[in-house]
């Protein structure tokens, strides 16, 4: 399946998934407000169910989605550390007198700063894989199982799996710029749509996942 295929299906499945369903579609708009709630829905997805799955089972959807908000957490703990260290430490050797020039103060935040988000995306590359194994396994564990993210992942193909997610994440930027763009109602669009976006980003990377 290639990307368009990917985007094909996505598209069918939140349009199977959310049209003429529109008690579940407030639903999900509740959730994405209490968004541990929308993150466990993201769950289900990821477990490859098909349609997609009924607004049911809070409890569950918003336990899970605590879990989900965890392991995003702990894997960003190192992103953070190191744009501590390296930004951070700009700021703070300027403050101490080492760094003078605001050029040469520019320069490391810039390179600094295109450190860390190296490294995010590559841990986020991870992340994702290992949500989706949480979210297959069941076990909290297996989110950090990372011999098998990375054999996942390479299967996949490096490059490919970011090709793909990099073009979500653009598609996903384009189409909340444009809403955003749009007079009076733009962000009220944004708010309803955020299930819509929820699900086919989730299903996408679902079809990324199984793809390997």
């Amino acid at each position: 399946m290639d990307i368009g295929d990917m985007f094909n299906d996505s598209f069918e499945y939140t349009k199977e998934g959310l049209m003429g369903k529109w008690t579940k579609w407030i639903l999900l708009i509740i959730a994405s407000v209490i968004f541990p709630l929308i993150m466990g829905y993201q769950l289900r997805i990821m477990r490859g169910e098909k349609p997609a799955p009924e607004a049911d089972n809070w409890v569950k959807m918003f336990v899970d989605g605590i879990v989900y908000l965890i392991i995003s957490i702990i894997y960003m703990i190192p992103v953070m550390i190191v744009g501590f260290i390296i930004i951070g430490g700009s700021f703070m050797a300027l403050g101490a007198g080492d760094i003078t020039s605001p050029v040469a103060l520019i320069g490391a935040f810039g390179i600094g700063l295109i450190i860390v988000l190296i490294l995010a995306v590559i841990i986020e590359l991870i992340a994702i894989a290992g949500i989706i194994r949480f979210a297959r396994e069941g076990k909290f564990t297996e989110a950090f199982n990372f011999s098998e993210i990375m054999a996942k992942i390479g299967k996949i193909g490096w490059a490919k799996y970011f090709i793909m997610l990099f073009i979500l994440w653009i598609a996903i930027a384009v189409f909340y710029t444009i809403l955003e763009m749009i007079p009076v109602i733009g962000w009220l669009l944004i708010f309803i749509l955020m299930p819509a976006v929820a699900i086919f980003s989730s299903r996408y990377i679902c079809l990324i996942y199984d793809s390997a």
